[in-house]
């Protein structure tokens, strides 16, 4: 897409303009207007010109002399000095003493060249001004310095353009959005049986999801302009300016019709009216305006609005009411088959070694959102490039996963031998612990490679399909894999800081299984534990009294305690694999899924 943008002058420019010129005028014109202009001389020249007669006039003053010369047009000054013979030597030169040297200048002129021509050159200025903006803004309504003008990006279709074949994993979303496409194209078909598209289509989804994207890939199908501006663009400091951006960038969509008006991250402006004393007056106002413009006396016919949000239950009721918001697009993560078409697209943009298995690589990205897939190709390319290579191979593909997840490889960071044998036996007890479970995802890869987020070392595994639901034991197996690194430090007697981040996960989901999914007999079905926060990082807030927190937490500890003896267990049981597969991790630091299981069955 391109954006059309129109060259314009600030209006600071025009201001130095005529400074320059008032400037110019003072130190120029008015020195020229003078008739007379001063010479200054030192005292022994004034007594030389005395002894030669050379003296036309002369005007003493208290701290200095005037005087001219014999012809009366050249004006000079000396400081004045303590001369006795002063007034005799001046009457042997012949001058005319006391006589008025400098003609001042009319007062009348002076006022007219240092206050009316710069009051009357910045009143002009500010009349063309004024008028040019009114041109572009619209009319005399419009707002002075562009503050209530809409700052909103206009796009058209390019060659290229954004087209929905750009985008993959969201089959759903680009099937609704198609429509939207097809009633620009051919509105007649709708209106025939009384049809009327939405007024407005709202985004909703975790980061990174395509969005935007998506909204970009409307505008180059339906080859119609686009205006794209953020929801916080609107929020200025003055009141009133948002309402009247939403105002302008209405109009100018009007004029423009049909049209495609996107706002992102909507929530900047349409957050629910509390109605608290000593809110956001402008934010509020703007929301108002906006749904004004949306539902409104006056139609807006051939205008869509799209727009994005992760955080939807955030928005306005009166926003989101059909009529105004009236279909949800959900943008969700993409599934298996949508990762595995990410990734191709993406790929086409660098060079591949023929081959790849892109199955493999979206299976090992679970949860990945479209961005992040795009920077895993993007990761494998540099890589490539770091190694000398002119296409990118499966290895780096994998690698970059690694890299995206948990951060590059610490070249800096050595442990001691210790330290490395506790960490292979960390990884090797959550992989084990998972192996001996059937309710637990296969063994991908196991590594105790420092990496820079942090983690010393990690065991991962992959789903071999897509996996929506999960039971009670599959809950309480990847609770007991998490507490598989410290049972395993536990057997060998050194229990160590590097659990924190398996206990966090293992006690997190306790306390889910209890609070939010009903898996516990004591509170049967009862929700005591709400999401507040479904796309950005999933917060939650209790609700429920003190006491049947406490039980809660009771429970929760009752159920790691649980599947920790269970995982201790397991491993207790299979003590020489562990020892043997720990030794064979801390010789070669990173193993496959088939080496460990190769080992595991021997």
């Amino acid at each position: 897409m391109n954006e059309v943008k129109s060259p314009k002058k600030p209006l600071i420019y025009y201001y130095i303009i005529a400074m320059l010129v008032v400037v110019l005028l003072n130190a120029l014109l008015l020195p020229w207007i003078a008739k007379q202009q001063i010479v200054e001389v030192d005292y022994g020249t004034f007594i030389s010109m005395t002894e030669r007669n050379e003296i036309g006039g002369v005007q003493v003053q208290d701290n200095q002399i005037i005087f001219t010369g014999k012809d009366g047009r050249t004006v000079y000054k000396t400081g004045k000095m303590d001369d006795p013979d002063l007034v005799a030597r001046l009457q042997a030169s012949g001058a005319v003493y006391g006589k008025e040297i400098i003609e001042e200048a009319s007062p009348l002129l002076s006022f007219l060249l240092s206050w009316i021509l710069p009051m009357a050159m910045f009143i002009g200025i500010g009349q063309i001004v004024s008028k040019k903006m009114m041109k572009n803004a619209g009319g005399p309504n419009s707002m002075m310095f562009g503050m209530g003008k809409s700052n909103a990006k206009v796009y058209v279709k390019s060659s290229e353009g954004i087209k929905f074949s750009d985008v993959a994993g969201e089959d759903e979303a680009k099937e609704n959005l198609t429509e939207i496409v097809d009633y620009l194209h051919n509105p007649g078909k709708y209106k025939e049986i009384g049809a009327s598209m939405p007024k407005g289509i709202l985004l909703v989804g975790p980061p990174g999801t395509g969005k935007t994207m998506l909204a970009k890939a409307v505008a180059g199908e339906a080859n119609v302009p686009f205006f794209s501006i953020s929801g916080s663009e609107f929020v200025e400091m003055f009141v009133g300016m948002g309402a009247s951006k939403v105002r302008d960038l209405f109009r100018q969509a009007k004029e423009k019709a049909p049209c495609i008006v996107f706002i992102d991250e909507i929530d900047a402006i349409g957050k629910k009216r509390d109605g608290h004393i000593g809110g956001n007056d402008e934010r509020e106002q703007t929301l108002n305006q906006l749904l004004t413009e949306m539902d409104g006396f006056e139609g807006n016919t051939g205008v869509i609005i799209l727009a994005a949000t992760n955080r939807p239950e955030s928005l306005d009721p009166a926003l989101t009411r059909p009529g105004r918001f009236d279909r949800r697009v959900p943008v969700e993560l993409p599934d298996l088959k949508g990762r595995e078409e990410i990734l191709k697209v993406h790929a086409k943009k660098i060079k591949v070694e023929a081959g790849v298995d892109f199955s493999r690589i979206a299976r090992m990205a679970s949860g990945a959102s479209g961005a992040e897939l795009a920077n895993i190709v993007n990761e494998a390319a540099l890589r490539a490039v770091r190694d000398g290579r002119s296409k990118a191979t499966q290895a780096d593909l994998e690698e970059s996963i690694e890299v995206v997840i948990a951060g590059y490889q610490k070249k800096n960071a050595i442990l001691t031998d210790e330290e490395k044998l506790i960490v292979a036996y960390h990884e090797i007890g959550h992989a084990l612990v998972a192996a001996r479970q059937s309710n637990a995802a296969p063994v991908q890869k196991i590594t105790i490679v420092p990496r820079t987020s942090g983690a010393l070392g990690y065991t991962m595994q992959v789903e071999e399909g897509n996996h929506y639901l999960m039971t009670r034991e599959e809950i309480e197996a990847k609770i007991a894999t998490y507490t598989g690194g410290r049972a395993a430090e536990e057997l060998i007697g050194s229990v160590t800081t590097g659990a924190s981040n398996d206990i966090e996960q293992a006690t997190k989901l306790a306390r889910a299984m209890i609070t939010r999914y009903g898996m516990s007999e004591e509170f049967d079905m009862v929700a005591m534990e709400t999401v507040t926060n479904q796309y950005l990082g999933g917060d939650t807030s209790m609700a429920c009294s003190p006491e049947t927190q406490r039980q809660i937490d009771l429970k929760t500890v009752e159920v790691v305690k649980r599947q920790h003896a269970l995982a201790t267990k397991i491993l207790t049981e299979s003590r020489d694999k562990l020892d043997q597969l720990a030794k064979f991790l801390y010789e070669k630091e990173t193993i496959t899924g088939d080496e460990f299981m190769s080992i595991l069955n021997q």
